[in-house]
């Protein structure tokens, strides 16, 4: 699931709204909260920042934040067929799928190139598949056409908002009881707080643990953000947005951001997630089998630079990686980490390459500079 930077370049153009892009259900909220940066995921706003990006790291760290995510739009899927059609799209076996569960899957087109990560969840009468950036709704229209399913396919009233960090369970116990401590990941249940309709997910973009309530009446987006906000008080909240370095510290793929249009689940780290060895048949699993047969060419991991400097760059575009005085890569992010105290990256990297420690450069504003390559994740 991959909603976002959290990094802020230190000069950004204005971004002019216009109806293409869409506001969340929580947008006044974060505006009066003081969000001070934009991007557009999934063609609708995304805040970046409450102008604080250090304070907001380490509220996610170290107790709790609040992180409008209404960009991880849903695809609905529902009628008689909706589990064929989920399980066609889908390179994971569902045969076990219960309802209250999710699970994190990899859709592929025909030559096993990956189109999205969603998490998939089975509600009491209906799939959602919780999305990255991309327009997969038409994807997932034109496949159930072609099948013939007899499925609705639609994007739901439904608007995701998140609580993360070590104190956001205890935060959630307290507005919803303490038996939700027993969700376990992915899990999740159809409920409400207060009469607002929710589904309550354990789950979220970082490694810090939280849960996600997905908001399904968008009039009632100002005031679930304010009650949540009220409750969590005692536990020091505040509001942040997904957080570019923690997720390059933790290793967590943003689709899009680290994947390229030809990358397969096994060179973005999703091998574990691919069943090529079922029964059931998906959208791929011939061409995705024959990657798991002679492995990928290229994988994802980390660089840890030799740079003396504390400052990373923004990167606007994918930097070569070398070796040799041969690309053998490029690299997809950039950050310095406080909590190892270098700079590091995330890249895909030619399998030959791939070996612990080995060095390679990366190409950066000021020149080439050395870099060793990483086991995922740095933390």
């Amino acid at each position: 699931m991959t909603p976002g930077a959290g990094r802020v370049a230190a000069a950004m153009p204005n971004l002019v709204l216009s109806p293409r892009i869409r506001t969340s259900p929580f947008y006044p909220a974060t505006v009066a909260a003081g969000a001070s940066a934009f991007s557009v995921y999934n063609k609708m706003l995304l805040p970046l920042s409450f102008g604080d990006l250090e304070a907001e790291y380490r509220r996610l760290l170290e107790g709790v934040a609040l992180w409008d995510v209404a960009c991880e739009r849903q695809v609905e899927i529902s009628g008689p067929d909706a589990h064929a059609c989920a399980q066609y799209l889908s390179a994971r076996d569902l045969t076990e799928l219960t309802e209250g569960q999710g699970k994190y899957v990899a859709i592929c087109d025909h030559d096993g190139r990956l189109l999205n990560d969603p998490i998939l969840m089975k509600l009491s009468d209906r799939i959602w598949l919780s999305l990255a950036d991309s327009d997969l709704l038409l994807w997932v229209r034109a496949v159930a056409a072609e099948k013939g399913f007899d499925v609705d396919v639609c994007e739901p009233d439904v608007s995701p908002l998140a609580v993360q960090g070590p104190l956001a369970e205890d935060l959630i116990a307290d507005l919803f009881g303490d038996d939700i401590r027993a969700i376990r990941y992915f899990w999740f249940r159809e409920t409400d707080l207060d009469g607002i309709p929710l589904v309550l997910c354990r789950s979220g973009w970082s490694k810090q643990g939280g849960f996600e309530l997905f908001l399904r009446d968008r009039t009632r987006g100002v005031e679930l953000w304010d009650r949540v906000m009220e409750a969590g008080q005692r536990y020091g909240i505040g509001p942040g947005a997904p957080n570019h370095v923690e997720r390059v510290e933790s290793g967590l793929l943003s689709f899009g951001g680290d994947t390229e249009p030809d990358t397969n689940p096994f060179e973005a780290n999703m091998g574990k997630f691919v069943d090529v060895d079922t029964p059931v048949d998906y959208i791929g699993k011939g061409a995705l089998r024959e990657v798991a047969r002679t492995g990928p060419r290229r994988l994802m991991v980390g660089l840890t630079l030799e740079s003396d400097g504390t400052d990373a760059w923004p990167l606007s575009e994918r930097t070569p990686v070398f070796q040799s005085g041969a690309q053998v890569g490029s690299m997809s992010a950039v950050v310095h980490s406080p909590r190892l105290g270098r700079v590091i990256g995330l890249a895909q990297i030619a399998t030959a390459v791939v070996e612990e420690g080995e060095q390679v450069l990366v190409e950066t504003p000021t020149g080439r500079v050395s870099a060793a390559i990483s086991a995922l994740p740095f933390i």
